[in-house]
């Protein structure tokens, strides 16, 4: 099979990797030469994919069986279009559309599915954030309709803030929608990533959950299995499954919540591996979670996920801007029990680019908290050089 990649990032590699182990090829592209996913595909291409003819002329060159969406700036409704040409879309046209914008996930979820979420409103002016802020109240937060890893997001604690959190979403905003999300603080006790995995002729399953922490509205650290209630669990599988039921196709989803004193709530989705499922590169699973979303698009059957042991990733982050970054200390890491990592390629770094992971996994009763505390110390061995 033919698989046109759309974006090129780590995720992207890794799926990459994963479908060339089983004899896929693969067509990886993105808007920079190089991009990691180039790096092992079999062919490339570099477009603006918001450009819908730059997409069409690919497509129409390269005939693939499949089109697999790895980030939100992507001329999307498109994709009706090569559906209705025979390309399988993942998970499909209408999942893509969706979840590439945080609007029409949220009212999905919200209004027509009835789950439970943060109190929100949509801005496209200053002046319209403000009534939001009013609305929903202090402290809040605000992220761009579009965008990724966190870029535009940020917390409204004051008044004063307000114009410099429409300022910092636009300009973080990817795409051509100048839109922004407002929404309540919810007090949560933890979050959670589900990687949820919908089959086309199989039941849905579910990872062991994957707890994260976060910083600049990127994620620090995960780890798996996180601690949860099955109470809590049952609800946020139920979640998941409504809202990826609801979206359509085949593929891993990452499903996002937030664990509060009063119940679980949903918070975001993703149609494809999420960054936080890094952590199952750990050997966490039967499966990593970039071989789940093949064979679930391939319709190869997953008989079941099993949790294999414990595990963390820390991200190795830039301090500086390079245009060729080197790395140093890897013989450290290397060195390390239960250890592993992995340098993402990236052609350039700026500071808190995310530029490779550390992975640490243990027996399943070493609690979790050491485990992630030695991903920590080991990430911070590999530096980043300009």
């Amino acid at each position: 099979m033919k698989i046109l990649l759309l974006g090129s990032g780590e995720l992207g590699k890794e799926f990459t990797i994963a479908a060339q182990r089983i004899g896929q090829t693969i067509i990886a592209v993105d808007s920079y030469e190089n991009a990691p996913a180039m790096q092992v595909a079999h062919g490339f291409e570099v477009i603006n994919m918001l450009d819908g003819d730059a997409l069409d002329r690919i497509v129409a060159k390269h005939k693939p069986d499949f089109i697999v969406p790895e980030i939100e700036a992507i001329r999307t409704e498109r994709f009706y279009d090569y559906e209705k040409q025979g390309i399988t879309i993942v998970p499909s046209a209408k999942a893509a559309n969706f979840t590439m914008n945080r609007k029409a996930i949220r009212d999905l979820a919200a209004k027509e599915l009835g789950l439970k979420t943060a109190d929100y409103r949509y801005a496209t002016t200053a002046d319209e954030l403000r009534k939001g802020v009013e609305a929903v109240g202090m402290p809040c937060v605000v992220k761009p309709l579009m965008s990724s890893s966190g870029k535009g997001q940020s917390t409204i604690k004051i008044a004063a803030d307000i114009e410099k959190a429409w300022s910092y979403a636009v300009e973080g905003s990817r795409g051509d929608v100048v839109e922004v999300i407002v929404e309540a603080f919810v007090k949560f006790n933890s979050e959670i990533t589900l990687l949820t995995v919908v089959q086309n002729n199989n039941p849905t399953l579910f990872c062991p959950p994957i707890g994260h922490r976060q910083e600049r509205g990127d994620y620090q650290e995960s780890w798996q299995p996180a601690i949860i209630s099955d109470k809590y669990l049952y609800e946020a599988q139920d979640m998941a499954e409504k809202v990826t039921e609801a979206l359509g196709g085949a593929g891993l989803f990452g499903v996002e919540f937030f664990l509060t004193d009063d119940g679980v709530y949903f918070s975001e989705l993703s149609p494809r591996p999420h960054d936080t499922g890094m952590v199952t590169l750990a050997g966490t699973q039967n499966f990593n979670q970039f071989e789940l979303h093949l064979r679930a698009i391939l319709s190869l059957p997953i008989f079941e996920i099993t949790l294999e042991k414990a595990g963390a990733s820390a991200v190795i982050l830039a301090s500086e801007n390079s245009s060729s970054p080197g790395f140093s200390g890897l013989e450290k890491i290397a060195a390390l029990p239960k250890t592993d990592f992995r340098i993402f390629g990236k052609p350039s770094s700026r500071p808190f680019r995310r530029m490779g992971v550390a992975l640490v996994n243990d027996k399943l009763e070493t609690p979790i908290e050491e485990i992630v505390n030695k991903a920590k110390e080991a990430a911070k061995l590999i530096t980043v050089q300009p």
